[in-house]
């Protein structure tokens, strides 16, 4: 088990090897898909994270859990560009994105799913998916068809407004159109939010397999137990900063974050 150290500017931790100097790096690579270093980020004056560090490789499943308030969506948020950047890099696919806004981000492959208001409640299924291509010239066809095939209820009630569905089918829905542009990276924000619990693991195996199909995914989740289950990596944050950083196994065995953040 790796745990980061309290301050990040006070040197590497003792008890493994780190990454950049600063965040613990069980099984973290050096380099990745998006690479996240350093980073301060808030909402206008307000500093919410601290020199946090977080890597997601190619294809790679990686989880944020914490306790409430940790900074999990704030981290999140601020690679899709919704928070300020108050310092330190991000890079996706090789390419500094800091600072730019959620329009420049999409255009690079990053596909966002918000906890909350991820529909356009008043609009028709196809027409929510047909929003997730807005930035093309027409909807492409095969992706249209290719997320029916991958959410079949969907198909089902192409034509029923978005605003009449359940939970889970709403969950779907938004999950559909951020793969409209075939992302290479896909973040949820606590998909299994309000979810019945009879639907949050097929939630969770719906997850799955979009990761098994090559998109990589960042979620952050409450069922910290099951997203640490199911990850390649896991990520626990604390005040805004990276406290621990392992294989998602590697952390439901670790006594320590069983005890402060699993419930034991």
């Amino acid at each position: 088990m790796s745990e980061a150290p309290p301050d990040a500017m006070d040197g590497p931790a003792t008890d493994g090897p780190t990454t950049d100097g600063r965040a613990a790096a069980a099984g973290e690579p050096d380099d990745g898909l998006l690479v996240v270093r350093d980073l301060d980020a808030g909402y206008g004056d307000l500093q919410v994270l601290s020199d946090l560090d977080l890597t997601v490789g190619d294809g790679e499943y990686v989880a944020i859990v914490g306790p409430n308030g940790a900074g999990k969506s704030t981290a999140m948020k601020s690679v899709f560009g919704l928070t300020t950047h108050m310092g330190g890099r991000i890079s996706f696919d090789g390419h500094d994105i800091a600072g730019m806004v959620p329009e420049e981000v999409i255009r690079y492959g990053i596909g966002y799913v918000p906890q909350n208001d991820n529909v356009f409640p008043s609009l028709s299924v196809q027409e929510n998916l047909e929003m997730g291509a807005y930035i093309l010239d027409s909807v492409p066809e095969e992706r249209l068809q290719s997320v029916y095939d991958r959410f079949p209820i969907l198909r089902e009630r192409d034509t029923q407004k978005a605003g009449t569905l359940s939970g889970g089918q709403r969950q779907m829905l938004a999950m559909g159109r951020a793969l409209m542009l075939d992302p290479k990276l896909l973040l949820l924000d606590e998909p299994s939010a309000g979810l019945a619990p009879d639907l949050v693991d097929e939630m969770f195996d719906r997850i799955d397999a979009i990761n098994d199909a090559g998109t990589a995914v960042l979620m952050v989740e409450q069922n910290a137990k099951e997203a640490l289950r199911r990850c390649d990596r896991g990520y626990v944050l604390v005040n805004g900063r990276n406290r621990f950083v392992d294989t998602g196994d590697a952390l439901l065995a670790d006594e320590e974050v069983r005890r402060e953040f699993l419930g034991g």
